[in-house]
């Protein structure tokens, strides 16, 4: 796996750097992936007591993984987004299992593709809100619960996608009490 470690607004020692690759690096052994991501930032505010931030993207094989902690220092942030980062490859990996024995069949690569927007973004808004990036992306048909596995190995908040139980638009989010809800494009 290729390991890129990069910063803003703090500088990251070289122990640092090198116990990052080496941790990162060791992930591969859940699920094969091509790229590593790994971002540190340091909070503005001093009154934070967990001022390093530490972000981890995974790639590979059409699967993105991806974690955000806050440490009070570096090698905080990278031991407990290597905890984070183990639980949502070991999810991945069951599931790739589990669906690779039922089928015979692997996940297709780059399911979920993004295709840059021809449009350029909106510049006048409802309320002074407008839109500042758009992505256009190929859907993939799943169930929701699959959909809800997806949001959470990404990190996201929702999860578009095109329900197979009614061949429609879906849409799976996180709600403000934890729980999942599902909209469903109607007739």
């Amino acid at each position: 796996m290729d390991v890129t470690v990069s910063s803003r607004h703090t500088e990251v020692p070289d122990h640092l750097r090198k116990v990052a690759e080496e941790k990162i690096g060791r992930l591969d052994r859940f699920v094969e992936m091509d790229r590593a991501e790994v971002h540190f930032s340091e909070e503005g505010n001093p009154r934070i007591t967990d001022r390093e931030i530490c972000e981890v993207t995974l790639t590979g094989h059409g699967h993105h993984v991806r974690c955000k902690v806050r440490a009070p220092d570096g090698f905080a942030a990278i031991d407990q987004a290597v905890e984070k980062l183990e639980h949502q490859l070991h999810k991945l990996k069951s599931k790739l299992k589990s669906r690779n024995q039922g089928t015979g069949k692997a996940i297709p690569a780059g399911a979920l593709v993004e295709v840059p927007s021809s449009a350029p973004p909106e510049t006048d808004g409802v309320d002074g809100l407008r839109i500042v990036k758009s992505k256009r992306f190929a859907t993939m048909s799943m169930t929701p619960e699959e959909a809800v596995q997806r949001m959470e190995l990404l990190g996201h908040g929702f999860f578009f996608f095109t329900n197979i139980d009614t061949a429609r638009a879906a849409v799976v989010y996180r709600r403000d009490d934890g729980d999942v809800g599902l909209i469903d494009e109607d007739d």
